[in-house]
């Protein structure tokens, strides 16, 4: 989950995926979603004394790097900082496009993962691994974030923003209707579809155009069906790994609930990036949602009233009867990630370096992070604790936070996690999984040929 979700946008992620202001500003170009990007690209756009970076649309984090952009170009005239937003499918196909053609931003967004080691394999973002063992910033955010944003050991991407962990989330209203409470048990979970199906309230949103949506609940059946190690031995490349018996059980499982009813009719044409899937929920068409913590802040901004009311509520995937799963574990993406690339001059690259390392107007600035905590967002910024026990999000925040710190094991979406070219295959062939045009056997035949692509 990209954000990919992945990324920690208000919108998709990642985020998330998520995740995913247009005016210009001083210190802050901004053009909108989906444009042809800076206008002088190559080599990391812009002149000497100015960066450039990619971004993904969407509030409120759109606002808060505005913000914070401008921030810093009021502060620093001569070593600027353009942006140019987009939305998360949109910047994926741009991004790879422009870092082929060695035409990437002076900051390359990601997720980490296998998306950044080819990267990294590629020569197209610097090693910045000695350069954080000089900087002071390296204890600014969680320390297990770096994991995802290091390749061979050596540290290619500065993990910030938020932790974009994938929970569920329900309509009280909805609940409090039908005389239900949230599910302890999977099986429960399945009975609550046949209690809000009699009730004429669709069960579950799902934004199944999006692809890497449905991926999210694969990620929780493989855990907590067969534990971390399902998807450890795939990421490994153990051959036929997608055949393992725990994992066409997952597989089996999800095309159950698809057949029960489970996700909103026409969820195949529900897309994320426009919030489709979110309005579902606080408009009262659907009862659940299994979605990133992202979604919690987009929320927020798109429907105030609704949470303000004390109508959102949350609980952990279930677990699974039998299954060997820890019901603490949890999937998403630890951070989002920010790279400098090498095609930068040497002027792009030390603006990006300033960014990273400012305390006063930089990428993690003291602004930035209460920002992020006042929109509900989980802040990987370290020391915060006092910050979240404030925040009029706390219940939220906390649960979130606790969720991370707590899980024996956290599994990085899969989409991410993979190459590139396997993680289109796996999207590709979850949509047609969701859509019962292949078999649980055919999915996994089709994904043991990916392996060690």
């Amino acid at each position: 989950m990209d954000a990919s979700t992945t990324s920690a946008q208000g919108t998709s992620r990642r985020g998330f995926l998520t995740m995913l202001a247009m005016a210009p500003l001083a210190g802050a170009a901004l053009s909108a979603c989906g444009t042809s990007g800076p206008s002088s690209s190559g080599g990391g756009g812009g002149g000497d004394g100015a960066a450039s970076m990619w971004y993904l649309s969407g509030q409120p984090n759109e606002k808060i790097k505005t913000d914070n952009l401008k921030a810093w170009g009021d502060a620093n005239p001569d070593s600027t900082i353009s942006v140019d937003f987009f939305q998360n499918d949109a910047y994926k196909t741009k991004i790879k496009t422009a870092i082929g053609a060695g035409q990437a931003p002076t900051f390359i967004y990601s997720w980490g993962g296998g998306t950044l080691a080819s990267y990294a394999a590629a020569g197209q973002v610097l090693d910045l691994t000695s350069w954080f063992d000089d900087a002071t910033l390296k204890g600014s955010v969680l320390e297990s974030t770096y994991k995802a944003g290091t390749v061979d050991g050596k540290i290619y991407a500065y993990p910030n923003e938020n932790a974009a962990l994938i929970l569920f989330y329900y309509n009280k209203k909805l609940f409090k209707q039908v005389g239900a409470e949230p599910p302890t048990t999977y099986d429960e979970l399945l009975a609550l579809v046949d209690t809000f199906k009699g009730a004429g309230i669709a069960p579950i949103a799902l934004a199944g155009q999006s692809r890497w949506t449905s991926m999210m609940w694969l990620e929780y059946f493989f855990d907590r069906v067969g534990g971390p190690e399902v998807f450890d031995a795939i990421f490994a490349g153990t051959a036929d790994a997608w055949s393992n018996p725990d994992a066409l059980k997952a597989l089996q499982m999800v095309q159950d609930l698809v057949k029960a009813g489970g996700f909103i009719t026409g969820f195949e044409s529900i897309t994320a990036d426009s919030n489709a899937d979110q309005a579902l929920l606080y408009t009262d068409k659907t009862a659940m949602m299994l979605h990133g913590s992202w979604v919690y802040s987009g929320i927020k901004n798109d429907a105030a009233d609704f949470v303000a009311d004390g109508n959102l509520g949350w609980f952990a995937f279930p677990p699974i009867t039998g299954g060997k799963g820890d019901p603490k574990n949890v999937a998403g993406n630890p951070a989002q990630y920010m790279s400098v690339s090498s095609k930068a001059t040497q002027a792009q690259q030390d603006i990006a370096k300033a960014y990273f390392t400012d305390t006063t107007n930089g990428i993690m600035s003291e602004t930035v992070i209460d920002a992020y905590v006042a929109s509900g967002q989980v802040c990987i910024a370290s020391g915060i604790e006092d910050k979240i026990a404030a925040s009029e999000d706390k219940d939220f925040l906390q649960f979130a936070y606790s969720a991370v710190q707590d899980a024996p094991s956290f599994v990085q979406s899969w989409d991410q996690a993979l190459s590139p070219s396997t993680a289109e295959a796996l999207l590709s062939n979850i949509d047609q999984l969701f859509s019962l045009s292949i078999t649980p056997q055919q999915f996994a035949d089709n994904m043991n040929a990916t392996i060690g692509q």
